[in-house]
């Protein structure tokens, strides 16, 4: 089940829910987004817990990971691992985006640093259509392996990640080079991936981020603006309220280095990377079930 506490017409709501798509059977066998009650939540919650909008929330979610990229999401999964692909080491020079440990609830911490996007040198090494494609597998991870890793380690049921955006050195001409990609990925995030952003932390942020979010702030759902916290460059305090020192990367202020994979942010840091490889190799071998 899950460990937030359901009223009434919310049970009421999930039960409809599963019941409408169990009779027009939604589902194909070979669709791998989980059916249990956690994800359905997930995307009755994105909808108020309005059955019918969650309903055709998840009818398009089933339709994009079946079809995305001309070969859907599963498909896409077994051929790009966001782990370890050969441009992996470029992209980070331009544009890191990692998971790394868990904070204090237990939520893994998906981080990004944004000061060095320089997408006209990045597309030298790995073209647009690959790099929106290591986008996607890194979304996807995070509800096939890095969520479920996380509750087996917490021993209950955790469900969102806390995202930290850090802007030093970002500016307004980084924003307008990646735009159209942040765009595309909040859209992606909202529509296929709800409710898995658990808390956002923007830090780091330039004075030029008032226009930038200005930008921003009509593509996000309310749901999703009221989890953003906006903070500057005085943000230790508020990052170690939220994660152990030794969770946190040194340069977010918090003590970890993982000088044995030459830096947190290459590596992979977290329970997720228990028994890997073998996963992978059963991510290769099928691609069949009803587990996210």
């Amino acid at each position: 089940m899950t460990d937030r506490t359901l009223n009434s017409d919310q049970q009421l709501a999930l039960h409809a829910l599963r019941d409408s798509l169990e009779r027009d059977s939604l589902f194909l066998d070979s669709d791998t987004l989980a059916r249990d009650d956690p994800t359905l939540l997930r995307f009755l919650r994105a909808r108020s817990f309005h059955v019918k909008q969650a309903r055709q929330m998840i009818k398009a979610c089933l339709e994009w990971r079946r079809t995305t990229e001309g070969e859907g999401i599963d498909a896409l999964y077994r051929r790009l691992d966001p782990y370890d692909y050969p441009e992996r080491e470029d992209v980070f020079k331009c544009w890191p985006m990692w998971f790394h440990k868990t904070d204090k609830k237990g939520r893994p911490l998906n981080i990004q640093s944004l000061g060095g996007v320089n997408m006209p040198k990045l597309y030298k090494h790995v073209s647009p259509e690959r790099h929106w494609q290591t986008i996607l597998v890194n979304a996807e991870s995070l509800q096939r392996e890095v969520l479920p890793a996380a509750s087996a380690q917490a021993g209950r049921q955790v469900e969102q990640a806390l995202v930290i955006v850090d802007l030093k050195g970002y500016g307004l001409s980084q924003f307008w080079q990646m735009k159209w990609l942040a765009k595309q990925s909040f859209e992606v995030s909202q529509s296929y991936f709800p409710e898995t952003m658990g808390q956002l932390a923007i830090i780091n942020a330039p004075s030029s981020f008032t226009a930038i979010w200005g930008v921003i702030r009509p593509w996000l759902s309310p749901a999703t603006i009221s989890k953003v916290s906006i903070l500057g460059h005085d943000y230790q305090k508020t990052l170690l309220e939220l994660v152990d020192a030794e969770n946190l990367p040194e340069s977010l202020g918090g003590s970890c280095l993982c000088e044995h994979a030459g830096g947190c942010h290459l590596s992979n840091a977290g329970p997720w990377m228990e028994g890997r490889a073998e996963r992978r190799e059963r991510i290769n071998g099928q691609c069949t079930g009803s587990g996210g």
